[in-house]
């Protein structure tokens, strides 16, 4: 990544700074948006945007992003960086204030443009699934009412620190936390599904969960198909019975579990392959995409 898109410019990666006064960096208040494109469109653009609006007006931070000016401002960013698809992430920092706590509004936030190139993911593990650890590491409640995608990740870090610890991380494995509840939250970077007497279960957004756009587009495609979805409070140990688990986001999609961990005790999910409504689901949002694989 030579390149960082830099309030509507495209400026040399290591000349873009935000000030040591902006308030993503002394309070962690800002938000960001991760996404990828297909065929060179960033796909789903506009309920990213719409997600970033919301969290910026709780926030008090102004946003008014145009669509078709942001997928241009992407477009010279991959261009200068000489990508044909791309790993997008887009931050808006609340920009610089007081050292100090503000109650009211900020009006100059920073918006950067992080764009590199798309992780390599085997295609066998649309098939062979990847590996599942739960983590002692809680989830910690949203600073609101609902979770945002902010610039305060300390929680994910720190489980990913955990996750470092066990034999799974070698197998490439996500880490699944809990809430003090001892109820099912989200993957250190992904939403969770699973399939148990072919219904479609997923934590509900009370759980404080993270409203994944991925996990929302997969709701939808799961209703279109006639497949019953019930978003709830679950437990690990439903989880351990189910007969699918799969997990979201943005950039590697759906990806099938299909071993579970619980510190070094191995459990295999269904028959320890991708499940039936778990590849149609992929085939689904695939063909939402436009791009066949």
């Amino acid at each position: 990544m030579k390149y960082i898109g830099f309030n509507n410019g495209v400026i040399d990666a290591r000349q873009a700074v935000v000030s040591a006064l902006d308030h993503g960096f002394l309070y962690g208040i800002g938000l960001f948006e991760t996404f990828r494109t297909y065929g060179g469109v960033p796909f789903l653009l506009e309920r990213h945007l719409k997600r970033m609006a919301e969290g910026c007006k709780e926030l008090g931070i102004p946003f008014a992003q145009d669509v078709e000016q942001l997928q241009e401002w992407i477009q010279r960013v991959m261009d200068k960086n000489e990508l044909k698809e791309a790993y997008i992430r887009y931050t808006v920092t609340a920009g610089e204030d007081i050292l100090g706590l503000p109650a009211g509004d900020y009006c100059e936030p920073n918006h950067l443009l992080y764009i590199k190139a798309l992780p390599k993911v085997s295609e066998k593990i649309y098939s062979e699934g990847k590996d599942l650890q739960l983590l002692s590491l809680r989830r910690n409640t949203p600073e609101g009412a609902v979770r945002f995608k902010s610039l305060h990740y300390m929680n994910n870090i720190l489980a990913k620190r955990e996750l470092r610890g066990y034999a799974s991380a070698a197998n490439g494995a996500e880490g699944l936390m809990l809430t003090a509840q001892e109820v099912i939250a989200e993957g250190i970077v992904s939403n969770i599904f699973f399939i148990k007497n072919n219904i479609l279960h997923t934590p509900d957004i009370s759980t404080g969960i993270l409203p994944g756009i991925t996990r929302e587009m997969v709701m939808e495609l799961a209703r279109s198909a006639g497949i019953r979805v019930e978003e709830g409070a679950y437990h690990w140990e439903q989880l351990k019975i189910a007969d699918e688990v799969f997990l979201t986001n943005s950039v590697q999609e759906i990806v099938p579990v299909t071993t579970l961990w619980k510190k070094d005790k191995r459990f295999t999910v269904g028959d320890g392959l991708c499940g039936r409504m778990t590849s149609d689901l992929i085939s689904f949002y695939r063909e939402r995409t436009g791009i066949s694989k």
